[in-house]
This record gives structure tokens, sequence and C-alpha cells, in this order.
């Protein structure tokens, strides 16, 4: 694991940006056409962390979790996010002692992101009285979170784009994965870029907060960030490319759905751009790889995991999918939710006795220390509200930032957001 850090930018409160951005479609992708379903990594066993299939099983009273996944929803829907926390909640049942040697009974709700289906979700997590509610993404946790936490439930993931989910008592998100725009900054102003065009998809969350949120980082950073609105769904972009590239940026950004990224991408590529090129995980779904080909190469993208390395807790990622879900694909958003559950796990391995209760597993939660990220390359998380300044319920600053090559994600490196 590479390590790359960045000078100080301004502290800000994310809004839904990095969320849409990481929901939108599919995610990231790990590898090229053919691996698109899931199989076992062909890395050794002795690459995996070490106890990583100790066989303790779960016995006892079942501890009720609350899983909140985006799915059915018309523009968005992420089922492998539910099935990754599935094999998850499989694999720690059989392998790990669930939760504090008690069994996970998973309490199901499927978000249409829309906000009658987000608050209904919300709603059915506290008649149900889970322990915990583990939300796999969602551009809607401004009304989520605050239902959970106020009945004193603790609400987790992986990635969190609200203020509820970043600043909210009893919230707490395991990375910086809502931070990609502080981090993509940074990295623009470790590279000496003075100017960088976003080309983002055409909708209000999206530019308004590129405009006050985006801007001022990068400013920060000594970098001047132009936002060029990309109409959603567009097939061809080249006119909007091509106006932004007059300007002779350092960089470029994408921001999209698959649709609008593989048009910039490829207008990008069509009209010589020599700029480099960075972008969240939806920009790197198999359909953008695909029709993008080779005018991805050198892509930055910037991810709260690695799902493709040789690295222990990326090989354990594969291990545990073609395991328990050999069905769901590990090249989409599978690890955001697969993240969030293993995280709620370990972050729970110190939990004992017969007290499940909501107040026992956020008081473990808060007390638990250094928490190995999964897929997170080495990455940790501590929710003492100290990780991030500016957001307490952010338990990590780090970040991944890989490169697209034939392909392939490769070369992990993470960023630490200062």
């Amino acid at each position: 694991m590479k390590s790359l850090d960045g000078p100080r930018t301004a502290q800000f409160v994310v809004a839904s940006i990095a969320v849409l951005a990481l929901t939108a479609l599919t995610g990231c992708s790990s590898s090229g056409a053919d691996e698109s379903s899931n199989s076992s990594s062909s890395s050794s066993a002795a690459e995996l962390p070490a106890g990583a299939f100790p066989g303790t099983a779960a016995k006892g009273d079942a501890v009720k979790i609350g899983l909140i996944n985006n799915e059915g929803g018309q523009a968005i829907s992420q089922p492998e996010n539910r099935e990754a926390a599935e094999a998850v909640v499989k694999y720690a049942n059989e392998q790990l002692g669930g939760i504090g040697g008690h069994p996970i009974e998973l309490v199901i709700c499927k978000n249409q992101e829309e906000p009658v289906s987000a608050r209904d979700c919300a709603n059915q997590m506290v008649e149900a009285k889970v322990s915990t509610v583990v939300v796999t993404s969602t551009g809607l946790g401004q009304l989520i979170a605050p239902v959970i936490t106020e009945a004193g439930i603790p609400y987790v993931s992986a990635v969190g784009g609200s203020v509820a989910e970043t600043t909210g008592a009893g919230a707490y998100m395991w990375t910086a994965g809502s931070n990609t725009s502080q981090a993509m900054a940074q990295y623009a102003g470790d590279q000496g870029m003075k100017n960088v065009v976003a080309y983002t998809i055409d909708v209000p969350a999206a530019t308004a907060s590129l405009e006050m949120l985006g801007v001022p980082a990068f400013e920060a950073n000594g970098s001047n960030l132009k936002i060029v609105p990309i109409p959603y769904g567009s097939p061809d972009a080249t006119p909007q490319v091509s106006a932004g590239l007059g300007g002779n940026p350092d960089g470029v950004i994408i921001y999209g759905e698959s649709a609008v990224c593989s048009s910039v991408l490829k207008s990008l590529s069509t009209l010589g751009n020599t700029a480099e090129m960075m972008t969240v995980q939806a920009c790197a779904a198999p359909e953008v790889v695909d029709a993008v080909g080779a005018g991805m190469d050198g892509l930055k993208i910037f991810s709260s995991g690695d799902t493709s390395s040789d690295s222990p807790e990326s090989v354990l990622f594969r291990e545990i999918m073609a395991k328990y879900s050999p069905s769901t694909s590990t090249e989409g958003q599978a690890v955001v939710g697969y993240q969030g559950m293993l995280g709620l796990v370990r972050a729970l391995e110190g939990l004992s006795g017969a007290d499940t209760s909501p107040a026992a597993l956020g008081a473990a939660i808060q007390a638990a220390k250094d928490v190995v990220l999964p897929a997170g390359d080495g990455l940790t998380f501590t929710c003492n509200g100290e990780a991030l300044a500016g957001f307490p319920s952010v338990c990590g600053n780090g970040l991944i930032m890989l490169t697209m090559q034939d392909g392939q994600q490769i070369d992990p490196t993470t960023v630490i957001i200062k």
C-alpha cells in the first residue's frame, strides 16, 4: 500500500454529490469483461488475512440488525449491495461467531430512493426494534438517519453524504467516501494542477454542491475549478467537452451515471485530451469500460474500497463473495454493502455478554479503535469523533485511488484527507 498526503483544505460538510456519484446505477469495475461475474480469487489462501476463516459459529439468541438498501427504484437499484451484506452475515454467523457470539438476524428494507420509501424504511427499522441499522448507500440520508438515531438506534454505513450522516449523533460512517471532491482537490494540488474542469451530470444536487463545496476545496489547494453540466443520459457530450477543454485544463473530473460517463470519456478520447482524468466508482462501471475501452487508461478512480489487488483484504472480499454469494458481481457497488456490514461486525468484536441493545452496540462502536476497514488496503477507522475535523460522525480519513489500465483497476494508493 502506498500513501498520498496533501495540504490542509478548508473544512466543509459534504452534500449529496458524492453519494449520487457513488450510487448512480452500477459501481466500480475491478476487471475486464472476462470477469463480469463473481469468481474465487486466483490468489492463494496464504494471502488471506490471518484467521479469516476460524470456523466459529454463532449460537444462542439472535441480534436483529437492520439493512436498508437502495433497490427497486426507477433511477437507482443496486441489489448487489444487499447481496454483499447478506454474504457478510452468512460469513460472520458461520465463521466469526456473529456479533458478540449471537447470530445476526437481518431485517431488510428496500429503499427506492424517493422520500416516501426512505421514510418508510426508517420507520420499519424503529418498529422492528433492531439494535443497529446498516445503510448501504443513499442520497436520502438526511431523511433516514434522524428517524433512526432519534430512536436511539445506531446508524452505520461505509459512505455517507448528508449532514445528518456525517455530523449527527448516533451516526457512524466508516470511511471518508463522502469527501471525494476534497480528496480530488488535494490530489490536484499535489500534482500542481492550476485549472481543472468538472464534467458533471446536470442535476441540481450535483451542480449546486460542486459550486458551493467543490470550488472552495479546489481553491484551497491552489486550483481553479470550472463546472460543465452534461444533460442526464446524454449520448454525445462532444460540444460540452470541447468547450471545457478550450481553456487547456491540467485535470478533468467526471461525475455521473454510466451514460454520461461513457459519453464524456469517449468525447475526451476523440478530442485528444491530455489532461489527467479523475472520477468516482460509478464512472468505472463495466458498461462504461466496455464502451470506452482504451480511452479510460490512466483514469484515476477515487473509491472507498479496493476489490481487485492482491492485498489480503481485497483477496478476502473476493473469497467471501465467491463462497457466500457466488452469483453476485464483485465489479460493482457490492463492496459498499460489504464494507458497511463487515465494518459493523469488526467494530463490535469487543462486545460480549447478553446485552445486544442499541445502547450497548453504540457504546461498543465508540470504544473500538483502529478497526481494519474491509477491502480497505490497510486503512482503519475509529469512531471517536476525531478522525476528520468538522465531521464528527466520520470514522476514517482515507480513501483509495486506483488507476485504470487495460480495463482493470491497479496500483491502489491511499489518499489521507487533511
